[in-house]
């Protein structure tokens, strides 16, 4: 296989809870970062270096997902349609459609299905040695070239992404004297987190068990030194709450850190 035929799982089954304002009507990969759902700025990401196979596991209002991307040609052109017999024509593309090249299936893996059984339901998806998987929800400016240069490397089952999350607090640091001498808003963590984009050898899918998390089944191989760390020191920002996405939507607009696409 070759390295640009890896395909990449993109979880996109969850309700998003902490972002209601938003999924209530729609899937959390779904909400929009500058015009764009926020799944496609992933896929985008993928693509830049060629990777354009996705296998999209769905759940919560995966319809919708089906629905945008099978109309996408024509939420953002101009056209003629005909109602009585449902012919559309004069379809003329408007000045910021892109024309995308997604290889993209679609699956359902359930409403309530814990993500690492998401990624089992997906077995039949896989053919290589080789897969991604990543969650619908964040962004980075990661060399996803890299990514799988180091996995191979590594020689291992499973590498995550480890990249450094901001703090949603603002931390306060004191003398000795305890008086405040820095008040540090949001500042960027030290420690990792796992920030998605994830490689595996096809063997991880034995690891896998229903009713588990990704997380549970990484567990399992840390005592056989089977999980490496990449780090990423770059831009990483994951959505979860709707002051993540109010600050994406800004930054999308200031300076659009994971837009490494042309």
């Amino acid at each position: 296989m070759n390295n640009k035929d890896i395909p990449i799982i993109i979880l996109c089954g969850g309700k998003g809870m902490r972002l209601l304002e938003e999924t209530e009507f729609k899937p959390k990969p779904m909400i929009e970062i500058g015009g764009k759902p926020i799944l496609w700025h992933i896929m985008k990401i993928y693509a830049h270096y060629g990777y354009r196979d996705f296998v999209l596991a769905l759940g919560y209002k995966g319809d919708y997902i089906k629905d945008y991307f099978l109309k996408q040609r024509y939420y953002e052109s101009d056209f003629c349609l005909n109602t009585k017999d449902g012919e559309i024509s004069n379809v003329i593309p408007n000045n910021h459609f892109e024309k995308d090249e997604f290889n993209i299936k679609f699956a359902d893996t359930g409403l309530e299905t814990p993500h690492g059984e998401r990624v089992l339901k997906l077995k039949k998806y896989i053919l290589g040695d080789l897969f991604m998987v990543t969650y619908g929800d964040g962004v980075a400016d990661i060399d996803i070239d890299k990514l799988v240069d180091f996995h191979k490397s590594k020689g291992v089952m499973a590498t995550i992404t480890g990249v450094h999350p901001v703090s949603r607090w603002g931390l306060v640091k004191v003398d000795k004297d305890n008086i405040i001498d820095n008040f540090a808003q949001k500042p960027m963590l030290y420690d990792y987190v796992n920030g998605g984009f994830m490689v595996f050898k096809k063997e991880f899918l034995d690891i896998l068990k229903e009713g588990e998390m990704i997380e549970d089944s990484l567990s399992k191989l840390i005592s056989q030194k089977q999980v490496a760390l990449y780090k990423h020191e770059g831009f990483w920002y994951g959505m979860d709450t709707y002051k993540d996405f109010v600050f994406l939507n800004e930054l999308w607009d200031k300076d659009p850190k994971w837009k490494i696409w042309c």
